[in-house]
């Protein structure tokens, strides 16, 4: 893969577009089953983000990553800051020090990223949230690298597999969070954080094939 630390803030700078290009269908999805703001925070958030990357042009990969995490913490409201913040962080502290990612590192970083929201979040596959996005699309992942895929075939494979597990969201009943509160009226509705997982990776993927 080869991906360069400059290259690094370059897809997360595209992450945080399709993050603000698609703020109001997020909003619109955690209307029906959570507190109407995933897509306004998560905006909010990347856009911190944007304002810090231009700092980091001398660090690696890690402190980039990391710094990511810090600011979502920091700026994103409700359960999808420490969540996502967590994400970035762990990855960030897998990755270390590194000034160039390879595929291996991509795998190490999306692992690290699934136990960190699943620590902080508590949550497992089948609560209708972020992990029923996640998870699959790791799996999908390391599943293709281990066949001999490139990254960006195997986050192709991934990106199905997210996409996959946004669909099933509608036919779960929600176990965690605000949707929660809601039981059987969650059914039927996909889960904003599952969706905003799924269009990361989808950007990460389509970024690696601009590239190549």
């Amino acid at each position: 893969m080869g991906l360069t630390v400059s290259e690094l803030t370059d897809m997360i700078q595209a992450v945080g577009k399709v993050i603000e290009d698609n703020k109001a269908f997020l909003t619109e999805l955690d209307s029906a089953i959570g507190d109407a703001d995933h897509g306004i925070n998560m905006a909010k958030g990347f856009h911190a983000v944007k304002e810090k990357l231009p700092t980091l042009a001398d660090a690696d990969a890690g402190t980039v990553l990391k710094t990511v995490g810090m600011t979502l913490v920091s700026t994103v409201g409700g359960a999808s800051g420490p969540l996502y913040g967590t994400a970035f962080l762990r990855a960030g502290m897998k990755i270390g020090n590194k000034e160039e990612l390879l595929a291996v590192d991509l795998d190490l970083g999306l692992v690290a990223a699934l136990e960190g929201i699943k620590q902080r979040g508590r949550a497992e596959p089948g609560d209708k949230t972020i992990v029923d996005a996640l998870q699959p699309a790791v799996m999908a992942l390391k599943e293709s690298l281990n066949a001999g895929k490139t990254a960006t075939e195997a986050l192709g494979a991934a990106v199905t597999a997210a996409e996959d597990g946004v669909e099933y969201t509608k036919g779960i009943i929600a176990r965690k969070g605000r949707a929660s509160y809601l039981g059987e009226r969650s059914l039927g509705h996909q889960d904003p954080g599952a969706t905003s997982t799924y269009l990361m990776l989808r950007t990460m993927q389509e970024f690696l094939a601009r590239r190549t």
